[in-house]
């Protein structure tokens, strides 16, 4: 499958907010299906912020109803698409 600059970008600015957050994480091992608070022992202070940091660096509102759709990369990518169109 192929990657589009946009899809590219937007994965690389998500991993940068998550190394915000959890700056010791090798973010280069992530899992895409597995949930950021287990792979990078986030808790729910650390996935707040992440959640503030996603809404401001792609300006979407995002309900709390919807948190858990991105609690991992892919969801998170998903997620981040379906708001542009």
């Amino acid at each position: 499958m192929t990657t589009t600059p946009l899809e590219a970008d937007t994965r690389a600015q998500v991993l940068r907010l998550l190394g915000d957050i959890a700056p010791e994480a090798d973010l280069a091992t992530l899992n895409p299906a597995v949930s950021f608070r287990d792979q990078l022992d986030l808790d729910s202070m650390d996935f707040l912020n992440f959640m503030v940091a996603i809404h401001k660096a792609f300006h979407i509102e995002i309900p709390e109803s919807d948190y858990p759709k991105y609690m991992t990369l892919n969801g998170c990518l998903a997620q981040l698409a379906a708001s542009r169109t």
